[in-house]
């Protein structure tokens, strides 16, 4: 090999193991714990569950969010804007809230994963306040090889049962839940996140002070909710 060869082999064999780390870097990316996609939705999936619902279930209205736990304006949303929405109108009983899992897999890297964690977190009764947590922590997360440590950490803050949780994980029991959850938004029109569904419209990207004057417009020509209301479980 004449010398001056050698500098162009070295940078050449460089760039070969460059590359090789980086494909090894990206098939590690799905991390610890996959949830598979695009699965086949049986019976079981759905039955009896249709989102995480807070609220009284005599409200006159029901807002669905089809949301995205990865999606970084879901968490503005949830972080800035639904205390306000809670306060004035899903705690005063003029809307009962449902939440839909709407996982963006091309933009975002862990979509299912997230979703799935919440799922598993629902099962101990801590749905909301574990989404509230996922928000507030979304970047620990989102964009890191591995997102079940990060996880695993805000359940533990969040007071869930660690092992009962990572089992849960593990089994991917809701991967037909939140492939359902996608389908429903999907035939709907849904195409970003957050997305809201409102009286049989959809509304991208509100705040909170358009829903409130939306809610107060619709329900204003709606009947007023009965005494004795009840408030739902946090996943049915």
């Amino acid at each position: 090999m004449a010398s001056g060869q050698k500098p162009f082999y070295i940078v050449l064999g460089v760039l070969v193991l460059a590359g090789i780390a980086f494909i090894g870097i990206r098939m590690m990316g799905s991390g610890s714990i996959s949830i598979p996609a695009n699965v086949v939705v049986t019976t079981a999936d759905t039955s009896g569950f249709r989102g995480y619902v807070t609220g009284v279930a005599s409200a006159p209205l029901e807002v669905t969010e089809y949301g995205d736990l990865e999606c970084p304006v879901c968490a503005t949303f949830a972080t800035v804007q639904f205390p306000e929405i809670k306060a004035r109108l899903i705690d005063t009983g003029k809307i009962r809230y449902r939440y839909r899992d709407f996982p963006l897999d091309g933009p975002h890297r862990h979509p299912r994963v997230a979703a799935h964690a919440a799922a598993c977190a629902n099962d101990q009764g801590k749905y909301w306040d574990v989404q509230a947590a996922m928000f507030q922590n979304q970047m620990d997360y989102a964009e890191v090889a591995d997102p079940i440590p990060p996880l695993r950490n805000i359940m533990k803050n969040a007071g869930l049962n660690t092992d009962t949780w990572e089992a849960c994980m593990k089994s991917a029991k809701y991967a037909g839940r939140i492939q359902a959850s996608l389908n429903e938004g999907t035939v709907l029109g849904v195409n970003s996140t957050p997305t809201f569904l409102i009286a049989g419209r959809l509304y991208p990207g509100l705040n909170s002070d358009r829903m409130i004057a939306l809610v107060d417009s619709v329900t204003a020509t709606l009947p007023s909710p009965p005494a004795g209301s009840v408030t739902p479980t946090g996943g049915q």
